[in-house]
């Protein structure tokens, strides 16, 4: 599909050579030949205005216009009365054009490639939130605000660590929803997760002297697996993991495992689900006092509670020893790309100095919108309704599983939007994963996020459900029920 340019006449690059031989005309026809012969222009697309396409190269109105009477003669251009001049092709020929060879034709598929596949019933990918449920009307109220708002110094290169405005609102909304000890002066903002824990990772390197960091197993997998494993050990770090049981990571093999830092997910562990204990929680900040390691605490999540009573960040039992990440990415949609790091008041500077050498820091509109989301309680708005759908959805994907799998038992349902499905005992999960595809709908083991894959493990699947439409989790179940049991 052709471009729709916007505006009466978009701009093209042409050069002429005014001390060349050859004429203008037949310089400038030859330079739009080339331009639709070599891709440059694609079929449909629209050309300047005669008018504005002469103003702009200094040349006489009619000159462009023969140049474009010849191009239409040869079949490389169309027109019609009344509309704009195109590039001739298969998306905007007319009757009596010839269609062209090159670029601006597209080809038919090459014999033998194989047909798309059907769309699936459902994928039950997990940490997906629901894209379709982003607050467009309130993100978009909140843009105008922001820019509307922003004082002329908010638009300049600002702050690495993020906007004041962000930090301070952001500070409140951690002490008020997630019990943290929280200062806006120790608060980073980041481009996502994933940068966030980056920057603390090599801040701790270099500030600390760091070697080793443990992360959870299952947690976040193997450097095939995972970007942020893969960027530990570029950066030089040796990485180690630590298991996890009903009550989440076993803190007493991680003091034997070396590590001077370990990422957690304290609030619902990823992807078991389990919540970390109170005994674990204090013999892990525990660990960090007595050791000075470091907890980065990966709060990803957290906002989307059932059936129990909040937990509260790990954070506030020992905020010198606790990096707090969090992101908008679950909350709004992974597209908003911003994410924060509260981190321990000696190294706050570190971090920021880490964002500052990455990219000066994030989009300052999108933080003040955010800011503005906050302030006005749409936000909160928002999670109370986002709450509301993935609490339905949960209970179709358990009434699924009750009605054609009743022997599996789904674990991990307290918060967040996904659970696991245990598969029987030596069950293969990719053979699993394989047969459902074949079936349209899309499946996920948990080998993934297992640190070593190659050992015995149990089988299972994590089932995301938040991107999945609640009439479309049923008949998924049902089509893939036998696999599951």
């Amino acid at each position: 599909m052709a471009i729709e340019w916007s505006g009466l006449s978009p701009e093209l690059l042409v050069r002429l050579d005014r001390s060349a031989r050859q004429p203008l005309r037949a310089q400038l026809e030859a330079s739009l030949r080339e331009a639709v012969r070599g891709g440059r222009l694609h079929a449909g697309e629209r050309l300047p205005s005669s008018r504005e396409l002469a103003r702009e190269l200094g040349v006489s109105r009619g000159m462009v216009q023969d140049c474009y009477g010849q191009l239409l003669a040869e079949g490389y251009l169309t027109s019609r009365t009344g509309s704009a001049t195109r590039v001739a092709g298969i998306s905007g020929q007319h009757a009596g054009d010839r269609p062209l060879a090159g670029p601006a034709v597209v080809p038919p598929p090459p014999p033998g490639r194989r047909p798309p596949e059907p769309p699936l019933i459902a994928d039950f990918q997990p940490g997906v939130p629901d894209l379709s449920s982003f607050p467009r009307t309130d993100w978009a109220w909140a843009v105008k605000q922001a820019c509307t708002q922003a004082a002329s110094a908010d638009l300049g290169y600002g702050d690495p660590r993020g906007s004041p405005v962000l930090r301070e609102v952001l500070a409140g909304y951690l002490r008020r929803v997630r019990a943290a000890a929280a200062s806006p002066a120790q608060v980073i903002i980041s481009t996502g997760f994933a940068q966030g824990i980056n920057l603390v990772l090599r801040a701790l390197a270099r500030q600390g002297g760091m070697t080793c960091v443990a992360f959870e197993d299952p947690g976040y997998g193997t450097a095939q697996e995972d970007e942020t494993v893969r960027a530990v050990l570029a950066a030089g770090i040796h990485v180690t993991y630590v298991p996890v049981d009903g009550q989440g990571l076993v803190v007493s093999e991680l003091a034997a495992s070396g590590a001077q830092a370990v990422v957690v997910t304290p609030a619902h562990q990823s992807p078991t689900g389990v919540v970390l204990s109170p005994p674990r929680r204090q013999a892990l900040t525990d660990w960090a006092r007595r050791g000075g390691g470091y907890v980065i605490e990966d709060d990803y999540d957290s906002e989307f509670r059932y059936d129990k009573e909040p937990v509260g960040a790990l954070q506030g039992l020992a905020p010198d020893q606790v990096f707090l990440l969090g992101t908008a990415s679950k909350a709004l949609a992974p597209a908003v790309r911003l994410g924060w790091v509260h981190a321990p008041a000696p190294l706050a500077s570190a971090v920021a100095a880490e964002k500052e050498m990455s990219d000066r820091g994030s989009c300052a509109l999108d933080q003040l919108a955010l800011a503005t989301l906050l302030e006005a309680g749409r936000y909160d708005r928002h999670l109370r309704r986002m709450r509301t759908v993935y609490a339905a959805r949960r209970a179709a994907l358990t009434d699924a599983f009750a009605r054609h799998v009743p022997r599996v038992q789904l674990t991990g349902l307290a918060a967040g939007f996904h659970a696991v499905a245990p598969l029987p005992p030596g069950a293969d999960e990719t053979a699993v994963i394989a047969a459902a595809r074949e079936r349209r709908v899309g499946l996920h083991g948990i080998g993934g996020y297992r640190g070593h894959p190659g050992t015995a493990a149990p089988p299972a699947l994590v089932m995301g459900f938040g991107n999945v439409r609640e009439r479309a989790i049923e008949p998924a179940i049902a089509a893939v029920a036998d696999l599951l049991s």
